[in-house]
C-alpha cells in the first residue's frame, strides 16, 4: 500500500515537473515574440518618421464615441482600434464607455505586441504585425513623394 502511495506522489511530481517546464518554455517563446514585435514597430516609427509623417493625436473609441488619451503616434488599424506611440509602444485603443472619461479623457497602458494582430479573433481579422505595418505604410503614403 505504502508503495501506492509513493508512485502516485512521484507521478504528481513529475507530471508537476513537465506542467512548469512547459509552462516555462511557453513564456520564454512570449517574450521572444514580443521583442521581435517591438522590433517592428520600431522599424514601422523610423519609417514614418523618415518618411515626413507626423504624429497626432490617439484617440480611445467607445461604442463609436471618441475618447482623449493624451497619446500621440500613429494609427496602425484605419478603424483607430491599435496605435503606436512616438516611442514605439503598442496601444489597444478600445475602452469602455463612461462619462468621466468622456469628460477627463482616458489612461492607457502600453500592451505587448503580439506578432499575429487579432489571433483568435473572426475569420480574416488575424493578420501578421509585420504584413499590418506594411500595408498601413501602404495608407501612409509618403509625404516626400
Amino acid at each position: 500500500m505504502a508503495q501506492d502511495a509513493s508512485d502516485g506522489e512521484d507521478w504528481r511530481r513529475r507530471r508537476r515537473e513537465a506542467a512548469d517546464a512547459h509552462a516555462a518554455a511557453a513564456e520564454r517563446a512570449r517574450r521572444r515574440d514580443v521583442a521581435q514585435a517591438r522590433e517592428l514597430l520600431g522599424g514601422f516609427v523610423a519609417e514614418v518618421r523618415r518618411r515626413g509623417i507626423d504624429p497626432q493625436p490617439l484617440q480611445a473609441t467607445a461604442q463609436g464615441r471618441r475618447y482623449r488619451t493624451g497619446l500621440t503616434g500613429w494609427y496602425l488599424r484605419r478603424d483607430g482600434s491599435l496605435g503606436v506611440g512616438e516611442d514605439g509602444a503598442y496601444y489597444v485603443l478600445g475602452v469602455q464607455p463612461s462619462l468621466a472619461a468622456r469628460l477627463r479623457g482616458v489612461h492607457l497602458e502600453p500592451a505587448d505586441p503580439p506578432l499575429q494582430v487579432g489571433r483568435g479573433a473572426r475569420d480574416g481579422e488575424a493578420i501578421d504585425l509585420q504584413d499590418l505595418i506594411a500595408r498601413r505604410l501602404d495608407d501612409l503614403g509618403d509625404l516626400d513623394a
